[in-house]
């Protein structure tokens, strides 16, 4: 799965072309792909939910930082799913077609990612 400026969901296999700095390349990702991550993704936000209710529960903070660490790891393996995808099939198609810029706006992202 992608983020796409454009705010929809993806329902089904689709293509998606992107402008980056140096050339364009198409995301193509299998519904699977998509309702897996989606999947975690709700998981994690409902994990998160029941964080905050802990929080103003007053519940013991100790309790509520294990929990919190348990939305994060999720978010992390998320995150390394997403990449394991992007690799997979945008950053080889991008190569394979000559537009290295996907590489270069991939090293950015992984940056920010790790922050």
């Amino acid at each position: 799965m992608h983020e796409h400026e454009h705010g929809h969901e993806h329902e089904f296999e689709h293509e998606h072309t992107h402008a980056h700095g140096h050339g364009e390349h198409a995301h193509v990702h299998s519904a699977d792909e998509t309702r897996a991550v989606a999947n975690r993704l709700a998981r994690a936000i409902g994990h998160l939910e029941h964080v905050k209710m802990m929080v103003e529960e007053g519940r013991d903070c100790s309790d509520v930082l294990v929990q919190l660490s348990a939305v994060k790891s999720a978010l992390n393996s998320t995150g390394l799913l997403i990449l394991q995808s992007h690799i997979e099939h945008c950053i080889v198609e991008s190569v394979k077609s000559g537009d290295m810029s996907a590489v270069t706006d991939l090293n950015k992202a992984i940056a920010r990612y790790i922050k």
